[in-house]
This record gives C-alpha cells, structure tokens and sequence, in this order.
C-alpha cells in the first residue's frame, strides 16, 4: 500500500488529472445535459415565454446540478464498490479505488465534493425560482445518488438501479427543468421526460449487463443479474423503442419539427445490432457512448425542433 502512495506522489500532474477524468466515466457524461435541453424543448415548445436571464441562467445551473450529479455518483461508486472488492476484476472505465491509482479516502472527498457543487448550484436554482419545496427534491437526489452503491444495504444491489435512474435522471430532472425555467410544467414535458429517462435508465442496463458475470460471481444482485443475459439485452432494445416513441408523443404536443430528435438514434442502431448478435464485454463499452449521444442527440434536436417550429 506505501508503493502505492509513492507512486501516486510520484506521477506528473497531468497524468494524476487524466486518472481522475477517467475515473469520472467521461463516456456517460454528455447524457447528463439531456434533461436539461428537453425541459427547455417542453417549455418552448408550449409557446411559454419567460424573460432571457431566466432562459438562460437557469437551465445553465441546472446543468451544472446534472453535471455534478453524474460525476458525484461516478466516484461514489467507484469508492463504495472498490471498498467492497466488487470491482477487483472488471471490464471498462478505469476504476480508482480497485486498482489503487487513488486511496478511497480520496474518491469518497471527490464524490462528496462533487455532491457540494449540485448542492450550491441547485440552492442557486430554488433561490431564483423561487420553489423552495425543490430543496428536499434536490436532497433526495443526492442521497439516491450515494445509496445506489453506498452504505449497508445499497438499492443497486436490490436491482432498483435503473428505477431510480428514470425516476431522477429523467423524469425529476426534465421535468424541474422546465418547471424552475417556465414557472409550470405543459403536458409536453412528461414524454420529454420519459424518453431521456429510458435512454439514461439503457445507459445502466448496458453498463450492467457488461459486468454481469462478475456482479453474480460477487453477490451484487444487480437487475441484470435477476434478469439473465438475454431479458436483459431485451430491456435495452426495449428503452431505445420507449424513447424513439416518446419523441412522437413529444411532437404531437409541440410540432412536428421536434422529429428532428430522431435523428440521433441512428447512432444506436449499429451498437444495438452488436448487442442483440450476442457482444459482450469490451465490445459493449462503446455502447454506452453511443447511447449517451443518443440522449443528447435526442434532446438537442426536440429543442432545436420545437425552435424552428415556434
């Protein structure tokens, strides 16, 4: 463990940064504006009109929150599962703890600080809405985000991972998007909000169902492992199709431009083919890229569509 230390003490800056870039998980990281650029697409796409600051600053902070979310609940994992000798043999992101390139003391300051970041960018967001009630909807987040691997009985462990990733990654963060941002909430939000919910919730199955051989071997009852291989790589097929559909139930309440959202799934057409003939390990990691663009392409082109639209 000393060597360890040395070593860490001993490597350039640069290379300690990029250890910690990657132990953020960067390939899942674009997702986390998605949410963002939807709830703005909804209020838009409603015809809501609201002053520029507020158009602007407000969705801004509430990327900043996602961000730091994502990268918070990155680091959390990577301490509570490397703590727990989960992730001693894994395929994927560089994990910190488990390989010692950083003392678990150090991911779990990292984890905590990145929380910090959510928090004062999410009291800033209540503060200039004025929804203080969004004050206890924002702790729930945090902790969710601590305790889908973190303490002595973490609901990643029960198979609620991807339930809660809907629930908190899509629907609360899309939907409190447009709400802090247009002051109410138009029917379009809701299927804004499923669709980037079930491409961040495919995001986790495909992350899953990588490690699912390793998560049985240890006891980690992920919903990949309760489910098998195959009704696993079904459920992933099955959230692309969900918010493939949602953008058509999303156009049906703004306009027909918002079908621009669809142009981002061609980027998930070839890893879905790979996924379905059967691939596995290292070849599904270039998955979670593809379909955390995908999310993003999504949203990007549902406010782009709703803009050319109005």
């Amino acid at each position: 463990m000393g060597d360890r230390r040395d070593e860490r003490r001993a490597a350039p800056v640069g290379q300690r940064i990029g250890v910690w870039l990657a132990g953020a998980r960067p390939r899942t990281l674009p997702a986390a504006a998605a949410p963002v650029l939807a709830g703005v697409a909804a209020g838009i796409g409603a015809g809501l009109q609201v002053p520029t600051w507020r158009l602007l600053v407000l969705p801004l902070l509430c990327v900043v929150v996602a961000l730091a979310l994502q990268v918070g609940v990155n680091y959390a994992n990577d301490y509570s599962d490397g703590i727990r000798g989960t992730d001693d043999v894994r395929v994927g992101p560089t994990r910190l703890t488990a390989s010692g390139l950083a003392s678990p003391g150090a991911v779990r300051a990292a984890a905590f600080a990145s929380f910090a970041v959510a928090a004062v960018a999410g009291l800033a967001v209540v503060a200039l809405s004025g929804f203080w009630w969004l004050l206890a909807v924002g702790a729930a987040a945090i902790l969710a985000a601590w305790f889908y691997t973190g303490g002595s009985h973490p609901y990643g462990y029960l198979g609620l991972g991807e339930l809660m990733v809907f629930v908190f990654f899509g629907l609360v963060a899309t939907v409190g998007t447009t709400l802090v941002t247009f002051a109410t909430v138009p029917p379009a939000a809701w299927p804004a909000a499923v669709g980037v919910g079930a491409l961040a919730s495919a995001l986790l199955v495909v992350n899953n169902l990588r490690d699912l051989t390793r998560d049985a071997e240890v006891g980690k009852h992920t919903l990949a492992t309760r489910l098998g291989d195959r009704a696993t790589r079904l459920l992933f097929v099955g959230l692309i199709v969900a918010g493939f559909l949602s953008t058509f139930a999303f156009a049906a309440l703004t306009t027909w431009w918002a079908l621009l959202g669809l142009a981002g799934f061609v980027l998930v057409l070839a890893p879905v083919a790979r996924l379905l003939a059967g691939a596995v390990g290292r070849d599904l990691i270039a998955m979670l890229q593809a379909t955390s663009l995908t999310e993003l392409a999504l949203a990007a082109g549902l406010l782009l569509g709703v803009a050319v639209g109005s």
